[in-house]
């Protein structure tokens, strides 16, 4: 099997996997409810130990190149010149192949790190084909505790994008397709773009603690035009990574925190679609990745399990 064809592979099935853990006892900590104190849950910030997290991990060779997204989400190929707002960019591993596959395209890359930002800029600044500083901006952000700025979208567009279908799209002369307006006047938002029409959010809503999930993809909702899509992967429940952390590690049901400050959290498909569909997205395309590497040198086999999900901001809300 090559690389490029193993995303796209279901090598087990998940089912069979949540069976076989299930029933092993050494992974029965992982099943049990967890209720973290409130007060312990306040108090804790992440950005500081993401900015240490890229300060260790600088090199290049720490992140591989996403190019498997613009095949598995092929909308980034043909979007044209419309806008793709990549939220949690790290060093541009996603950016760069959407970049590279749309000559067109334009990315707004944040991140709540701005040691990884720094990375960024450099990576896609030294990437040898084409140009690609003139169609990615890249900014500081942390959505899940302060939302996205003004200038993605404002208070006007946001309410403009909460309108009826007619107010929000007109009707192409030519083929009689859709195309979106424009949300935006120069009275009411003064540098504001007009929001994205799409939006990634790949191994990102991992990191956020649980409690702010669901504000960060009500933000993306917000900030999306009508009829606009989330393109989602995250770890799934049962992957391998997750067995690997040791009972003290949890700080939550399904949620862990390494020894460097940086958490995970691993989805199941009900969870996933209850946050999506809760902040107001159509469901297009959700399931579990199931990949199966063998690592060489240890003699080893591992299962992955990710999750893949497509949602969709209804044209008519």
């Amino acid at each position: 099997m090559s690389c490029e064809a193993e995303y796209f592979s279901k090598d087990f099935e998940w089912e069979e996997l949540r069976a076989e853990i299930e029933a092993n006892p050494c992974f029965r900590y992982h099943l049990l409810p967890f209720e973290p104190s409130s007060s312990l849950r306040q108090a804790e910030t992440d950005v500081n130990a993401w900015e240490q997290f890229h300060s260790r991990h600088s090199s290049g060779k720490f992140f591989k190149e996403r190019r498997y997204l613009v095949k598995e989400f092929p909308e980034l190929l043909s979007c044209g010149e419309n806008a793709v707002l990549e939220v949690g960019c790290g060093n541009g591993s996603t950016a760069l192949p959407i970049l590279r596959a749309n000559k067109d395209v334009i990315v707004y890359a944040c991140d709540c790190s701005s040691k990884s930002l720094e990375r960024a800029q450099e990576v896609i600044g030294s990437a040898t084909i084409g140009s690609f500083e003139d169609r990615i901006r890249t900014f500081c952000c942390d959505v899940s505790t302060n939302g996205f700025p003004q200038w993605l979208a404002c208070n006007y567009c946001r309410n403009k994008f909460l309108l009826k279908q007619s107010n929000c799209m007109s009707e192409s002369k030519e083929g009689n397709e859709p195309r979106f307006a424009n949300t935006c006047s120069p009275e009411e938002c003064d540098g504001c773009i007009g929001g994205v029409n799409f939006v990634t959010l790949i191994f990102t809503l991992s990191a956020v603690p649980v409690e702010r999930m669901l504000r960060s993809i009500t933000e993306c909702f917000a900030v999306l035009k009508p009829g606009g899509m989330v393109f989602f992967r995250d770890y799934g429940l049962y992957d391998m990574t997750m067995l690997r952390f040791e009972q003290a590690k949890r700080v939550g049901f399904r949620e862990y925190k390494r020894s460097d400050g940086t958490r995970s959290y691993f989805f199941c498909l009900d969870a996933v679609r209850d946050l999506f569909v809760g902040a107001g997205f159509t469901e297009l395309e959700l399931d579990y990745c199931c990949v199966k590497s063998v690592n060489r040198q240890q003699g080893k086999s591992m299962r992955r399990v990710w999750v893949h999900g497509k949602f969709q901001k209804p044209a008519l809300v």
